[in-house]
């Protein structure tokens, strides 16, 4: 599927404004996406009243530092559902925020540090919203570039969030 930059960057200029018309806010800790949720949301003006704060946790170290279960990631891997609500909940818990987002996964490569568990295009998420968790897994189809990996899963987050808000 081919995805369109200007189209995602638009969903998420309304996402905000919503956010910013409801009172709610929003953090994120993203791995594969590396801080591109966070970025969309503040590319609108007024962001600072609903983005709380957003990790980028690349490593598995950095989730753990960042509340993320060792025990979860053992289990279930650092590619999994269970990871990536995880991530969800210690974001929103930590920002105090009425959302949060946890996004891990493998973009157009196997990871060298995870080959076993490693899938190109497989991403998980999880989404909390006032307290209730959600977790998802999708695959994204090869993309030509980095960046529209990122958009990519940035617009299947938004499409899931849009449905829960």
């Amino acid at each position: 599927m081919k995805y369109c930059e200007k189209e995602i960057r638009k969903d998420y200029e309304n996402l905000t404004k919503l956010l910013i018309e409801k009172k709610l806010t929003i953090s994120t800790m993203e791995s594969a996406t590396a801080g591109q949720i966070a970025s969309l949301i503040t590319d609108t003006e007024g962001s600072s009243a609903v983005l709380k704060g957003a990790f980028v946790t690349y490593c598995n170290e950095a989730k753990i530092m960042q509340g993320v279960p060792a025990e979860v990631i053992e289990t279930y891997s650092v590619y999994s559902v269970e990871t990536a609500k995880e991530m969800a909940k210690a974001c929103a818990k930590t920002y105090q925020a009425d959302i949060g987002i946890g996004v891990t996964g493998t973009m157009g490569n196997v990871d060298p540090e995870n080959e076993e568990v490693s899938v190109p295009g497989q991403v998980y998420f999880g989404i909390v919203f006032q307290g209730n968790v959600e977790g998802f897994s999708v695959e994204v189809e090869p993309q030509e570039s980095r960046l529209m990996y990122k958009l990519a899963v940035a617009k299947k987050i938004y499409d899931k969030l849009r449905r829960i808000i």
